[in-house]
């Protein structure tokens, strides 16, 4: 059977590559925190549990701007305000973005990664 050159032309999700790395380092006994799919060795922290469940049972249920809800906005740059000494305007100059895209301020540096180890890797 032949494939399309439209098919052919395909690549692996760089996503599940980054993932598959980080889950091969892991089971060579590297400390490793992969970013590639979005999910954390860790368990969810049991006030953010409790927050979830808050929003859903107040009707926090619907899709919110790409831009980021204000209280969202406010909170990260009041974060990056105290973490980073950053004056930035969460209204015109914060982008607060999904997936695996960073926070960014204007000054286009992304915001640091936290880790719970300073040996661990990050991979993603």
């Amino acid at each position: 059977m032949e494939i399309s050159a439209r098919a052919s032309q395909l690549t692996p999700s760089l996503t599940l590559t980054i993932d598959a790395k980080a889950k091969a380092m892991k089971a060579e006994g590297i400390d490793v925190c992969g970013f590639g799919a979005g999910e954390p060795d860790f368990d969810t922290p049991e006030h953010i549990k409790q927050a979830a469940i808050a929003a859903l049972q107040s009707g926090f249920t619907k899709y919110t701007p790409s831009s980021g809800i204000p209280e969202l906005r406010q909170a990260i740059s009041e974060k990056l305000a105290a973490d980073n000494g950053s004056t930035t305007s969460p209204r015109r100059s914060l982008l607060a973005t999904a997936r695996n895209t960073p926070v960014i301020t204007p000054s286009s540096r992304p915001a640091s990664p936290v880790t719970r180890s300073s040996s661990r890797r990050l991979i993603g």
